[in-house]
């Protein structure tokens, strides 16, 4: 049964029903030791739906993103691993290829989320990230039209909602950091120039998990040459990379309705200069996106 075509109130049942059993058979469930954190509109669930299929992988039981370590962190410990396989079926997987088995989920919003990373090192001590990252422009915009489609913006105007992002955050993300119960709409679904400065964040949970734990890929390179980008990901993984290939597809994309303006683009292009260049260390080489 696939549960994503069945209507939106059956989802709802077969969703609380299967972490009701789960959260029972918790101590016999798997937790992740890997995690995509982001960033945002980069290309998560294309990468997560290839890693899903590499034979060795088992995914969480309903939702590529179960936002446990930013939104929902108040459920627990047994909440989460209820996301996640039994762990005879991680037996089953071993036995068959040699090598132990693994789960993983992908909550881009862990990336930003200024509590998500002490979480992630307190609870997941071992497990490896995985961020994407994109032209910061370009990402920008499709954000603002990816929440306008979704309803959660009603600022139509890219610009616009681009000028009225520093009121809407102020104080967001202090208030985050400082209490553990708080919860920001905005600073989740409206914080479009802010989720480009890739580096800063990058840099606070490099201090909570440590950098040899964070592998960073751009978004336009496994795009367009995405079996060795996968191989790379994998090696970092300790995933066998000599097992079939998935099929690479692009997931999530939406058909563009209108171009930026080029005032705008331009302003943006020079805003991130300085992030872009501090993103450059951890890549090694000069992001793509300013190559050209």
């Amino acid at each position: 049964m696939d549960v994503r075509k069945l209507p939106a109130p059956m989802k709802r049942v077969v969703h609380l029903g299967s972490r009701s059993y789960g959260r029972l058979t918790a101590e016999n469930r798997m937790l992740p030791s890997f995690l995509i954190c982001g960033g945002q509109r980069c290309g998560t669930t294309s990468l997560y739906r290839a890693l899903a299929a590499h034979p060795v992988v088992l995914k969480a039981v309903l939702h590529k993103g179960v936002h446990y370590f930013d939104t929902a962190y108040h459920r627990g410990l047994d909440w989460y691993r209820a996301h996640f396989p039994l762990l005879r079926s991680a037996e089953k997987v071993a036995e068959r290829y040699g090598v132990p088995a693994r789960t993983f989920e992908s909550s881009p919003y862990y990336m930003y989320h200024p509590q998500a990373a002490a979480r992630i090192a307190r609870d997941l001590p071992y497990a490896r990230l995985i961020v994407l990252v994109r032209d910061p422009v370009e990402r920008a915009y499709s954000q603002h039209h990816h929440e306008v489609a979704r309803a959660y913006e009603s600022e139509r105007d890219f610009g616009a909602a681009l000028a009225l992002e520093p009121a809407r955050l102020h104080r967001q993300e202090e208030r985050l950091a400082e209490d553990p119960a708080y919860y920001s709409f905005a600073h989740q679904h409206h914080a479009y120039r802010g989720r480009g400065e890739y580096a800063r964040y990058l840099g606070v949970m490099a201090q909570h998990v440590g950098r040899e734990r964070i592998h960073v890929v751009e978004s336009e390179r496994f795009f367009t040459d995405p079996e060795p980008v996968y191989d790379e990901i994998c090696d970092f993984l300790g995933l066998p990379t000599d097992l079939p290939r998935p099929p690479f597809e692009r997931h999530n994309a939406r058909p563009r309705t209108s171009d930026m303006d080029p005032g705008l683009r331009r302003e943006l292009q020079a805003y991130y200069q300085s992030h872009d260049e501090a993103l450059a260390s951890w890549l090694g080489h000069t992001p793509i996106w300013r190559r050209t």
